[in-house]
């Protein structure tokens, strides 16, 4: 069956920079849509970014100019370029891919912020 499997985690110092990767074990025919999500600690998980098979973006106000989504088609990836990171993006980060009638999920990784 397919996976999603995330990597690119890690500590790293505000204003610094990360790359998380999500590659899918196999290749899906036909996607609607995929993203990154987090859930901190006492508050409610949110989309981060999204990215439609049309090739529309979509940013949480929060990250909004400092995270941007894109995908590798040939290498059936989609990545999530974080900079000027700040201590409120520590989390676990979630990838999703939905396809036709089934939604993928990463196993997440995570993103340590700190000084």
């Amino acid at each position: 069956q397919v996976q999603l499997v995330e990597s690119g985690g890690g500590l790293v110092q505000p204003g610094g920079s990360l790359r998380l990767s999500c590659a899918a074990s196999r290749s899906l025919f036909s996607i609607d849509a995929m993203g990154w999500y987090r859930q901190a600690p006492g508050k409610q998980r949110e989309s981060v970014a999204s990215l439609t098979s049309g090739g529309t973006t979509n940013y949480a106000d929060s990250v909004k100019g400092r995270f941007s989504i894109s995908r590798d088609n040939a290498k059936n990836t989609v990545y999530l370029q974080m900079s000027s990171l700040k201590p409120e993006d520590t989390t676990v980060y979630y990838c999703r891919v939905r396809s036709i009638g089934t939604v993928y999920w990463g196993q997440g990784t995570q993103v340590t912020v700190s000084s």
